[in-house]
């Protein structure tokens, strides 16, 4: 029996599309993996039996999502909404935070920066011109052929606020996919899902992963001490004491930095939010 190796790109119900270089097989998973207690999830290398599509073994992952489900990627794109729905720093800095806890490279992708007003726009461009200096690489969704070119070679996951206009992204990067989109929400004051369930398109010479879209994000998993490291800019501060979780100690650089105007003032409100919210079970 050949054995060879893939890529599961789509998964419905119990049903694993698997893509080996331009070919794509529909699989199923052997007994095996129900009995193992292992769950294949969009992302996954996988070894298959082609002749009787069969997913035969999962390889090592180098990483894993929960929300969204997928494994091994290389770079999360944080589709980000300024307007209709409105600008949730909370969210994006809380995806910053799992993203860069999970050891994968956040980068931001604005969209809707049309229907702001000049007094907004520049606000906006004060904001996300500290995240950039951080560190952290910011697309607008008009300026495809940078984005493009960014994500060259890497797999990517795709996430953000409901209604943010992700999948109206992908139809801009990949226009034959004609993915379903929807309008805001007039009741909710937020967007409608679009997308129900995981998949993976090969676009050009990269990875993209469409999911499910979501307002609300779990951290369940990220230790209360972990949370100052998904703030990367904390790092550049010595603080007096080692532990500090730059919250009630004194002699806190990280605390005089944002009293500077070095931090940004919503960056760190709401890493004192979720350090607040540990008290909470969703935090262990």
């Amino acid at each position: 029996m050949a054995c060879n190796k893939g890529k599961i790109i789509k998964i419905i119900s119990n049903l694993y599309t698997v893509q080996i270089a331009n070919t794509t097989y529909e699989c199923r998973p052997r007994g095996k993996f129900r009995y193992n207690k292992i769950i294949p999830v969009v992302g996954d290398n996988c070894l298959i039996d082609c002749e009787n599509n069969y997913i035969l073994e999962i390889l090592p992952r180098k990483n894993y999502l929960t929300r969204p489900i997928v494994a091994n990627v290389d770079s999360t794109i944080i589709v980000t909404s300024l307007k209709e729905p409105n600008l949730s720093l909370n969210l994006l800095d809380k995806l910053l935070v799992v993203i860069t806890l999970k050891k994968i490279e956040p980068i931001i992708c604005l969209t809707k920066l049309d229907l702001l007003t000049e007094e907004e726009n520049s606000i906006v461009k004060k904001i996300f011109s500290y995240y950039e200096k951080i560190g952290i690489k910011v697309f607008l969704n008009t300026d495809l052929g940078s984005l493009k070119k960014y994500l060259e070679g890497k797999t990517v996951a795709l996430t953000g606020q409901t209604g943010a206009g992700k999948s109206t992204l992908i139809n801009k990067l990949m226009p034959q996919l004609n993915l379903k989109t929807a309008p805001i929400s007039k009741s909710l004051g937020r967007g409608k899902h679009t997308t129900r369930h995981v998949e993976l398109f090969k676009i050009d010479n990269f990875y993209l992963v469409d999911t499910p879209g979501f307002s609300a994000l779990d951290l369940q998993d990220i230790k209360k001490n972990d949370i100052q490291k998904g703030f990367i800019e904390f790092k550049n501060y010595s603080c007096r004491f080692n532990d500090c979780m730059h919250n009630k100690e004194i002699d806190c650089m990280v605390k005089q930095a944002v009293q500077e105007n070095k931090i940004l003032q919503s960056r760190y409100d709401n890493y004192l939010m979720f350090l607040n919210e540990a008290s909470d079970e969703l935090w262990k």
